[in-house]
């Protein structure tokens, strides 16, 4: 299926300020697009596209003061297969695992590991390892976090999701990445695109997505604990620790972020 994405900012800095910007897809999804990317800032400005280590396709400029404006369109090729479902996949044993994913054992800035290790372990030792243990972290997570945007906080923990029992995508993906590292489980923090694609469209507005990936026996593979259903349409931006690494938006000094549009369309 082929889909178009975007999303309209609006920032307004009392002096100028350099800004990153996390909007385009993923550097392995480049491959993908069907026609070059838009990118526009008002007023224009010179900037520049650079990539990282992890592929993620960061959008660098200084921004004058006063209000500046980004629109950021794409339209790419996506599988419109649902995310794969594999309950006999097993774990990967500690002693074995690839050497670049034990940092993502680690505790992060969202993902405040020792606070949960005592709940994870009572609560999770029993289940079988691999796939159905992580299935059960969340199932278990999304049963406890009411979907609820008035529950965002800039610098909300995991724990601090568990015990309001409300957040936005990140805070479920928070919690449910903490659980995983509790039980020597590698998992990692995805941002992206995916607003209703393949669901009835509701009622709250199109936003980025927040998901995770696991390490399980030979490799990465995606559970989204907001949701929790296999889901198609998803077009990765970027990956990191938690959400303090990729943010959609970093400045380097201060800012109001005074509009925000994001766009996810099925082209039919």
């Amino acid at each position: 299926m082929h889909l178009r994405i975007g999303c309209q900012l609006e920032v307004h800095c009392d002096q100028p300020t350099p800004l990153l910007a996390l909007v385009h897809p993923h550097g392995s999804l480049v491959p993908d697009l069907l026609a070059p990317e838009r990118l526009q800032w008002g007023p224009e400005r010179a900037y520049e596209v650079l990539s990282d280590l992890s592929g993620n396709r960061w959008c660098r400029l200084l921004a004058p003061a006063g209000t500046t404006r980004l629109h950021y369109a794409a339209t790419l090729h996506c599988s419109d297969a649902v995310d794969p479902v594999l309950p006999s996949m097993g774990a990967c044993p500690v002693e074995a695992l690839p050497i670049d994913t034990y940092r993502f054992l680690n505790p992060s800035p969202y993902c405040d590991t020792p606070a949960l290790m005592e709940l994870a372990w009572s609560t999770f030792a029993g289940v079988a390892p691999g796939w159905p243990l992580v299935q059960a972290i969340c199932d278990w997570v999304h049963g406890r976090i009411r979907f609820d945007y008035e529950a965002v906080r800039p610098h909300k923990r995991a724990s601090d999701a568990l015990a309001d029992g409300a957040g936005v995508c990140r805070d479920y993906a928070h919690l449910a990445i903490s659980l995983c590292r509790c039980l020597n489980i590698p998992a990692r923090h995805c941002t992206g695109y995916l607003g209703y694609t393949g669901i009835p469209m509701g009622e709250a507005p199109v936003d980025f997505s927040a998901w995770f990936e696991v390490f399980l026996a030979d490799r990465w593979v995606v559970f989204d604990a907001r949701h929790n259903i296999p889901r198609c349409g998803r077009v990765l931006i970027a990956r990191g620790r938690d959400a303090a690494d990729v943010p959609f938006l970093r400045s380097f000094g201060p800012h109001q972020l005074t509009g925000f549009e994001v766009i996810t369309e099925l082209i039919t």
